[in-house]
């Protein structure tokens, strides 16, 4: 068995005030309407950014050419049809940003080029970095290449034509320098996008991974409680069953017989009620320390053979061994083992059969054999089917134990019940503490916005 330790912080990492800030949760709650909204009418946002880069870098120039009086002997002054056509033209494509980023970019830069090829200047040239920002987050970043190559030679063209005013080198540090500004822009915004998307995925990954071990455990515990109903009602009733019937032929003969039945029969009972009471008791929710008492063990074998004896079958019970040191959980098993084989011997045998109970402790292996006569007086023995609980409950039992549980007919008559459960070591943990599996238990496996 695998020890894991996990190491947790003494302190856990205080939160930054600047995200708890009044001010930026209600950003936060109006942008995540706004991304809730585009969703459902994503046409709305891409006609919004398209008027809003109209309104403050197309009007101005509409308007006595943006008061730009003292550029006049520097840049060509375009007809107002002109003007607006080539606004349109830069202007207009960004409503497929998003749709065909690239289209769009390919668009607004032959506009560009066409523009400075007539050294006009036009605020509208704004809608380059726009396109070339909206390719970078929606687009296929091979194509950013290109597009980035594209974006260089344009800008070349702006850096020619303004080199009477400026020094081409110092114009095109500033302009590469606004087109890299927009693509670490786009960058940071889709890593960032990335990064949530794939913690929400893997939220939903863990949210199903803790459903589906809820379930595993709910449907481990009900087996567990219905093994563990099966062994406890099935014997009792089956001793239970076997001294009425005897008490009730004794009556009309030995009355004393009888009542000695009855009185075994109460004690039978109340010993079940109480195996019941505490096997239900770890499934109630309690406010105050719940009332515990041990499981049986290999120490109560001796009782339940004399309550099996006190039905009519003669018992005989052997041990071998340290069996008395074993795990708790080796020793339910066992108990839960013999329990189970000595009411099918008692409910198909009958009363009237000799039976034989071994535990054997051979190195790191716990041998368990339980073999009867069959009924002496009243012909063959029925056999157990595999349509029942109880054969398959020692099945489950063993199997958490590397063993496996054969069953079967012997020779000369009667029925054999054996068994070998391994004895597992304890092991040393990181600590120096010593480990061993819990009975019935297994491990299980290690696996707990942006700008548009």
């Amino acid at each position: 068995m695998t020890t894991v330790t996990v190491s947790l912080p003494s302190h856990p990492p205080a939160a930054d005030p600047l995200w708890t800030h009044p001010l930026v949760l209600r950003f936060g709650r109006i942008g995540q309407r706004l991304r809730q909204a585009d969703r459902t009418r994503p046409w709305v946002l891409d006609t919004a950014v398209v008027l809003v880069v109209f309104l403050l870098f197309c009007v101005p120039d509409l308007v006595h050419g943006g008061d730009r009086r003292e550029l006049t002997n520097v840049f060509a002054q375009l007809p107002l049809p002109e003007t607006l056509a080539l606004q349109v033209g830069l202007v207009l494509p960004l409503i497929l940003r998003r749709r065909a980023p690239f289209v769009a970019f390919v668009a607004i830069a032959t506009v560009f080029v066409l523009q400075w090829s007539q050294e006009a200047f036009l605020r509208a040239d704004i809608a380059l970095l726009v396109a070339l920002y909206s390719l970078t987050l929606h687009g296929r970043l091979r194509q950013l290449l290109t597009a980035s190559a594209i974006t260089v030679g344009a800008l070349s063209l702006v850096g020619v034509r303004i080199s009477d005013v400026a020094s081409v080198t110092e114009a095109m540090f500033f302009l590469v320098s606004a087109a890299t500004a927009a693509i670490a822009l786009g960058l940071v915004v889709r890593i960032r996008r990335s990064q949530l998307a794939a913690l929400r995925e893997h939220a939903a990954r863990l949210e199903i991974e803790r459903d589906q071990r809820s379930r595993l455990a709910a449907a481990s515990e009900r087996t567990r409680v219905a093994r563990e109903m099966h062994d406890i009602v099935g014997h009792n009733l089956s001793v239970m069953i076997t001294l009425a019937d005897g008490g009730a032929y004794a009556a009309g003969v030995t009355p004393d017989r009888g009542a000695e039945a009855l009185k075994l029969i109460s004690e039978t009972g109340r010993e079940a009620m109480s195996e019941l009471r505490r096997t239900l008791g770890a499934l109630r929710e309690h406010t105050d320390a719940p009332q515990l008492s041990p499981q049986p063990g290999i120490a109560d074998i001796d009782a339940l053979c004399s309550r099996i004896r006190a039905a009519g079958p003669s018992i005989t019970y052997r041990t071998a061994g340290d069996v008395d040191t074993l795990d708790r959980g080796v020793q339910l098993a066992a108990y839960r083992i013999v329990q189970e084989a000595l009411t099918n011997s008692l409910k198909h045998a009958g009363p009237d059969t000799d039976a034989l109970v071994s535990l054997n402790v051979a190195g790191h292996t716990l041998d368990i054999r339980i073999q009867d006569t069959g009924p002496r007086s009243f012909g063959p023995p029925e056999p157990p089917t595999e349509d029942g609980h109880g054969i398959i409950g020692m099945k489950e039992r063993a199997a958490l134990y590397g063993g496996t549980v054969t069953a079967g007919p012997r020779p000369g008559g009667g029925w054999t019940v054996q068994t070998g459960l391994e004895l597992t070591a304890l092991h040393p943990s990181r600590d120096g503490a010593f480990t061993t599996p819990a009975a019935g238990l297994t491990p299980l496996p290690s696996s707990l916005g942006g700008l548009s």
